[in-house]
């Protein structure tokens, strides 16, 4: 017989405890949102009112004219004790001068080629719609004289002069310039975006100061938008690369593409790799594939000619070539 003394004892507590099956459940982190995209876009985005415009105008002219007036007592008065050392002064002053007009003129140039761009872009979609022969060879031309003089585009100028002769449909015409010229460019574009994709997106992950995210992003966008323009023939300067930025942020928060949406998470990597991966990488992920948008949407507003012979870039494949061996996103595909 079993001595019933070497059993288990059962110890009876008036308070048993709560119930684990009462314990609330466990919620979902929540889903990364891309807030330093969302930040920069923001502001860059954000237009200043009419009276913040006339402050820094009124502000400006002021400073401008105070400056002016002491440059001018400054090297009077210095020609007055010492003529010698005051035409110095005066030539020093001429120069500095100069050298303003020079960067006046430049931004000027860079908002004129700008709005060539602009142009060109309307232009070959009217030709292109009214199926005018006539209209698309000249913008051919014009888009064939934006290249001329640079060396990377010296073999596909001389291809497009020897074959648009030869076609006599616009939208085949427009379709040969796409796939001679722009081709090469739009590849060139695409890596200025899977680089700045790439460079958000270890800056979010990895850098956890406060703002650090947002000024990299912002900066990283800006730098994007001014190579994609002067790749396309924008030299955009720095009013011009701002204006342009403004532009394209704009477009993007009109059309809610700066949101992160169930499509932009499937395209690195699905909501189901977001939520097994820390926070800080979820949001490096989302804010690289945010940056890929925006540099897709300057490669439309810099491009001569809009898409339609050479597929427009998708965002998916971009993010997966940027993050491919930053981030286990998955593989590499055609872009």
């Amino acid at each position: 017989m079993t001595d019933p003394r070497n059993g288990p004892v059962l110890i009876e507590t008036e308070d048993t405890g709560p119930s684990p099956a009462a314990a609330p459940p466990v919620l979902d982190a929540p889903a990364p949102e891309g807030a330093a995209m969302q930040a920069a876009a923001g502001f860059a985005a954000r237009k200043p009112s009419a009276l913040a415009r006339w402050f820094w105008r009124l502000l400006g002219a002021i400073v401008t004219f105070g400056l002016s007036l002491w440059a001018w007592d400054f090297v009077t008065g210095l020609i007055a004790r010492n003529a010698v050392l005051g035409y110095v002064a005066l030539a020093l002053l001429g120069l500095f001068l100069a050298v303003c007009l020079a960067i006046i003129l430049r931004e000027w140039a860079a908002l004129a080629r700008l709005a060539r761009l602009d142009s060109l872009h309307h232009d070959a979609d009217a030709a292109r719609a009214a199926g005018d022969l006539m209209a698309a060879r000249g913008v051919a031309q014009r888009v064939r004289k934006l290249y001329a003089g640079r060396p990377d585009m010296t073999w596909a100028e001389a291809r497009l002069t020897e074959d648009t002769g030869e076609i006599l449909d616009a939208d085949t015409l427009f379709d040969h310039v796409e796939r001679t010229l722009l081709a090469p460019l739009d590849a060139r574009a695409r890596v200025e975006i899977e680089g700045a994709a790439r460079q958000v997106a270890t800056v979010t992950a990895l850098v956890p100061i406060a703002l650090a995210d947002v000024v990299a992003a912002l900066t990283a966008n800006l730098r994007m938008i001014r190579r994609i323009a002067e790749i396309y023939g924008g030299r955009g300067g720095t009013l011009g690369a701002w204006r342009l930025t403004r532009a394209v942020f704009a477009h993007l928060v009109a059309t809610g593409a700066v949101a992160v949406g169930d499509d932009l998470l499937g395209s690195v990597g699905g909501g189901h790799l977001l939520s097994k991966l820390s926070r800080r990488f979820g949001e490096g992920l989302v804010n690289g594939a945010l940056t890929a948008r925006v540099g897709i949407a300057a490669m439309e507003v810099c491009r001569p000619l809009p898409f339609h012979a050479e597929r427009r870039p998708s965002v998916t494949r971009v993010v997966q070539r940027a993050l491919t061996g930053l981030f286990a996103t998955g593989e590499a595909g055609p872009r």
